[in-house]
């Protein structure tokens, strides 16, 4: 690694630090980075010197360097010594360089640098936002160097697999025409026809299905994405996936492709090797057994349904709800020694997650089960409910009675308060398979569970019972977060006109919105399946962050603001009024606060 200069400019470095190593003892090199520690030892200056690649020590006289007298911390600097192995005893086994050190005579600055608002070692975590305003130093930090050296890595063993596979990269528009597909668009103006809008891409979902009509038999593309929805640890309003679309193929050549391209991050990131194909598991079991679709498999602590166990029950909070047409269903969480608060903070959680109430006992020592509810009970009801859930003595039964949906979403949730495993390395990826068509929303209206293009696997049963049809679409977990989702498209132009009609899109909205891309299905479309993965959730998983945050360059904050640039900001009136806009009185009022 041995950069070299164009003649007549200054040679900053001949070594990165990385590089410097007891087979280049004696050896006269030159180094340039950032001062990273000093330390003044009678006399004589040690200081780190920080680079892209790592840290190397340096010691310098400064009587015979007076420049070395003036360092600060984060000061850029060139410097020029030999290499020497450390004295017998000093050597720091926790560096790659830790041996040997830069014996300095000769030392530049080449810019100084204002007192730092936080150090920038692994030692000391500031807070997020200040890092943020100042990400630009925060990404000098041991922590984040990792992890961009990461996203380039995964990066490159994404688009050597596929390469590898004959894909062909091919960038889709980023200015498009708005078609919601769940999350609300971002919106830019034009200027040359005022009152006209593009949208940015919450995916290249219709533009890859239209590179398959136009003969590309496998496209992937590292797309950037915008979607304006709300924030959490694994949501930003641009993001990047791994966009991957193929013709004349199904799901087992997406799958095998993805668990190829997962394999090779993994490796490269990890140097481990995964065990393909994937476990697959339905979306129906997925919600019965863990109360999620993207279910965290790690640990035990399943559901399980207890509706046949309690039919005919004399307890009313459960016999009014099966009579309804909801469930009881519960899991066993394991030897747990709860106090009376403890107990009732878990009941508190349940109602503040959707549920009317939490029924909860310790199994006893005789296999009874000690809790307020067992007196309602009868004895063949606690048996089968302790064996049902398997329990043994000292561990703790939870159950919920409410609809399937609210019971799902409770159960699930407590599951992985109480058990998700935390700080270690597990990979569990798992592929969630036979989701359904449509989902309902109140009052009955149908939705896409995907999107509106994701074939189902019978057409006359969507015909005749849109609410019970099974899609071919297909989600990838890992360790219970999603990192993307895909499906079998639909390639006949009248299986798409009747999903639009069943979503209740009309003949006429449909044109509007979709006219561009069901034109091209008339053209001879191939059969074809794709899928999208969030580059930046796999990255936070496998370098162990809890936000993708700390994985994305330049993030916004939860709030979706950038203090770095102190984005977004209103804009020069003139701008507006080129683009033909006008603030309404309430946007005007909060811009001006």
């Amino acid at each position: 690694m041995d950069p070299t200069d164009v003649a007549g400019e200054p040679q900053y470095r001949t070594l990165l630090a990385v590089d410097v190593s007891e087979a280049k003892a004696g050896q006269r090199v030159r180094l340039a980075g950032w001062v990273a520690r000093r330390r003044d030892q009678g006399g004589v200056y040690f200081f780190d010197l920080r680079d892209s690649s790592g840290l190397v020590q340096v010691v310098v006289d400064p009587a015979e360097v007076p420049a070395a007298r003036d360092l600060r911390m984060e000061y850029c600097i060139s410097v020029e010594g030999i290499i020497r192995p450390r004295p017998e005893g000093m050597a720091n086994p926790d560096l790659i360089t830790g041996r040997v050190e830069l014996a300095a005579d000769d030392l530049r600055v080449l810019s100084k640098s204002e007192p730092l608002p936080f150090v920038l070692d692994a030692r000391v975590e500031p807070e997020e936002r200040l890092r943020l305003e100042y990400r630009f130093l925060d990404l000098r930090r041991p922590r984040m160097r990792a992890n961009l050296r990461a996203r380039s890595r995964a990066a490159a063993a994404m688009r050597d697999t596929l390469n590898d596979r004959d894909f062909l990269e091919v960038e889709t528009p980023t200015l498009i025409r708005s078609t919601p597909e769940g999350a609300r668009d971002m919106l830019v103006p034009s200027r040359l026809r005022a009152g006209s809008f593009y949208a940015l891409p919450q995916s290249p979902q219709l533009f890859k299905q239209l590179l398959m009509v136009g003969g590309v038999d496998r496209y992937y593309q590292i797309a950037r994405c915008y979607r304006d929805e709300d924030f959490r640890s694994d949501r930003q309003l641009e993001f990047t996936q791994l966009d991957v679309e193929g013709a004349f193929w199904g799901r087992e050549g997406v799958f095998d492709t993805f668990e190829a391209v997962v394999a090779a991050v993994v490796a490269e990131l990890r140097g481990s090797s995964l065990v393909v194909p994937f476990p697959r598991m339905t979306y129906a079991d997925a919600l019965l057994r863990y109360g999620t679709d993207k279910p965290d498999v790690r640990f035990g602590m399943e559901i399980r349904d207890l509706g046949d166990l309690f039919e005919g029950t004399e307890f009313r909070a459960f016999s009014a709800v099966l009579d309804d047409g909801g469930v009881v269903r519960g899991f066993n969480a394991g030897a747990r020694d709860l106090s009376r608060s403890g107990l009732d903070a878990l009941v508190d959680r349940a109602k503040a997650l959707g549920a009317r109430g939490l029924v909860s006992g310790a199994v006893d020592p005789e296999g009874s089960w000690h809790s307020s509810a067992a007196k309602f009970l009868s004895a063949d009801e606690v048996a089968g409910l302790t064996a049902a859930l398997d329990g043994s003595p000292g561990d703790l039964l939870l159950l919920v009675a409410d609809s399937a949906r609210v019971t799902a979403e409770v159960l699930g949730q407590l599951r992985l308060d109480l058990g998700k495993p935390e700080g270690h390395d597990d990979l569990s990826f798992l592929w969630v398979i036979d989701f359904p068509v449509f989902d309902e929303l109140e009052g009955g209206h149908l939705v896409p569970s995907h999107h509106p293009f994701t074939s189902p696997v019978d057409v006359k049963e969507m015909r005749e019972r849109p609410r019970e049809a099974i899609s071919k679409a297909y989600d990838l977990v890992l360790n219970g977060s999603e990192l993307g989702s895909g499906s079998v498209r639909i390639h006949d132009p009248e299986v798409q006109r009747e999903v639009f009609e069943i979503l209740g899109i009309s003949a006429e909205e449909a044109e509007r919105r979709f006219g561009w891309f069901v034109k091209a299905l008339r053209y001879g479309t191939p059969p074809h399946a794709g899928f999208a993965m969030g580059i930046d959730r796999l990255l936070a998983i496998l370098q162990h962050e809890t936000s993708i945050r700390d994985v994305i360059p330049f993030p916004k904050t939860q709030t979706g603001t950038d203090p770095m640039t102190g984005s977004p900001t209103e804009v020069d009136p003139d701008q507006l009024a080129e683009l033909g806009i006008s603030l309404s009185e309430a946007a005007a009022a909060t811009d001006d606060g």
